[in-house]
């Protein structure tokens, strides 16, 4: 989907950059490897985001050959892994706990490499629906790093090469009024 197609979805209330509301999840991979300079500097935005006492807890543990990518298939629930095998790249995220905001910081690390891989011509696709146990024991993570969320990395493809019934949510999602996420003065509901 292109970026005049991306704003049949998406409207910002207050202006903003453009890369902000083209950036979105689509579930279509091609099967097409990343050039290692494209996806190398998906992680060096990531290394660039801020940090606490720029302790930079986030680690990234990826998969890109077919060995990898079928031992991280292993540990995807079955609604994710029907459209995530086709990527050519998952990455796993992880964060030291010994960091306070670590889950915080990490967050601002994958916004980061979100932002940069849509720059790349590539898109990302994060994801909770994973077993996070099986992880940790298949990739050997110890208990000191909390596991975050699951990306996959790559090409866009066309929907019509998704099941019939991921093809109907294969577009961008709207995002509520930012008037509903700032409280000023105190909590509202």
């Amino acid at each position: 989907m292109n970026a005049s197609e991306v704003k049949q979805y998406r409207k910002a209330d207050y202006e903003i950059d453009e890369a902000f509301l083209e950036r979105w999840s689509p579930r279509s991979f091609q099967e097409k490897e990343i050039a290692e300079e494209d996806l190398m500097s998906v992680f060096e935005a990531a290394r660039w985001a801020p940090s606490a006492m720029n302790m930079q807890p986030w680690r990234f543990i990826i998969a890109r050959t077919e060995e990898d990518r079928e031992r991280f298939h292993s540990f995807v629930m079955d609604g994710n892994r029907k459209w995530c095998e086709k990527a050519p790249v998952l990455a796993l995220i992880i964060s030291d706990k010994e960091d306070a905001t670590h889950a915080f910081d990490t967050g601002a690390a994958w916004g980061f490499l979100s932002l940069q891989a849509r720059r790349n011509g590539l898109i990302t696709h994060a994801m909770g629906g994973f077993y996070k146990d099986q992880a940790r024991e298949t990739l050997g993570i110890p208990e000191e790093y909390e596991i975050q969320a699951l990306v996959a990395i790559g090409y866009q493809d066309e929907k019509e090469k998704l099941e019939e019934e991921m093809q109907k949510r294969e577009q961008p999602s709207p995002r509520r009024p930012v008037k509903e996420s700032v409280m000023e003065g105190s909590f509202r509901a």
